[in-house]
């Protein structure tokens, strides 16, 4: 392969992460999310005020609620529950998120739920 060849596949990759790059400084509550919880995003479930973040390593879930305006100090919480156990909860009153909680759930479904201030999101039973 020429010199021509190897400067352009280098542009090409480059160019491919530097989109990347920009694509997560564009979303922050993804990549504050991904700050708190380990592993791979799994379901975003967004509500009025903020949403909540699900992410799996291994057979380990975790969930973070942010708040869609941070900044004032205000009621949130976050609940994940596999089924069959009982559910992991944070609640109280922060500036931008609730959370993390973490459960082992295996292959089993499990129920999120979050809340910022008047707004909730309830999820059912999901990745099942």
């Amino acid at each position: 392969m020429g010199s021509g060849a190897t400067h352009r596949r280098l542009a090409l990759v480059l160019a491919v992460l530097t989109t990347a790059g920009l694509l997560v400084a564009a979303a922050p509550g993804t990549a504050q999310a991904a700050a708190h919880c380990p592993g791979r995003k799994m379901r975003t479930l967004p509500f009025s005020t903020g949403s909540v973040v699900v992410h799996k390593r291994g057979g380990y879930l975790c969930a973070v609620t942010l708040a869609k305006k941070p900044g004032t100090q205000r009621k949130m919480s976050v609940s994940i529950r596999a089924r069959g156990g009982r559910p992991v909860v944070d609640e109280g009153r922060y500036k931008r998120h609730a959370g993390p909680v973490t459960v082992h759930a295996g292959r089993r479904c499990i129920w999120v739920k979050g809340r910022v201030a008047g707004g909730s999101v309830s999820s059912g039973w999901i990745l099942c």
